[in-house]
């Protein structure tokens, strides 16, 4: 079998870190958000909101930490590998700001192909706001559709997980992966 590199995507406060933390109770290899660890770190550094001052640098941050996580899955001893959004996401935020990037963005989304997407619709019931995710519900809806159309014109066929329990959504997503 080939390594299959599986990313779940979806706006702010649509589940997916807690979908993540339950595959990896169950036992699966997955790779977790790194933008927080990128605001969180800024901050450290004296820059309260690294995306919102510097979109460019905070999004060349998470370009290069998402290359290096698909390098890494790649690597791995697991036939399969979650992880917790992918390359194109950076460009996808890009343009929902409506700023520029560098050719080499859309470079490293042509030549780091996942196997599978897994999206999940905006959930105003469970969306929280808190320090490091700065959207309301309006924005996130936005995010999403961005979301959609950035991998859409990668040539990625979107699978939507349904909102429902994280056990459900979990059970969706293995039985997708199994086909």
């Amino acid at each position: 079998m080939n390594k299959e590199i599986i990313v779940i995507i979806g706006g702010p406060g649509t589940g997916k870190s807690t979908i993540i933390d339950g595959l990896i109770e169950k036992g699966f290899c997955c790779y977790p958000e790194i933008s927080r660890q990128v605001t969180l770190e800024a901050k450290q550094q004296g820059i309260e909101q690294l995306f919102l001052e510097n979109p460019l640098l905070f999004s060349e941050l998470l370009l290069e930490g998402r290359k290096k996580q698909f390098k890494s899955a790649l690597e791995e001893t697991h036939e399969v590998v979650f992880i917790d959004r992918g390359i194109p996401d950076v460009l996808a935020y890009m343009h929902y700001i409506g700023d520029g990037y560098p050719a080499h963005f859309d470079m490293a989304c042509r030549e780091n192909l996942y196997t599978k997407i897994f999206i999940l619709p905006p959930w105003e019931e469970i969306y929280v706001s808190d320090e490091a995710r700065y959207e309301n519900f309006e924005q996130a809806k936005l995010i999403h559709d961005h979301l959609t159309e950035t991998y859409q014109n990668y040539g990625y066929e979107l699978i939507e997980v349904p909102k429902d329990t994280l056990n459900n959504r979990i059970l969706f997503i293995l039985d997708e992966i199994s086909r």
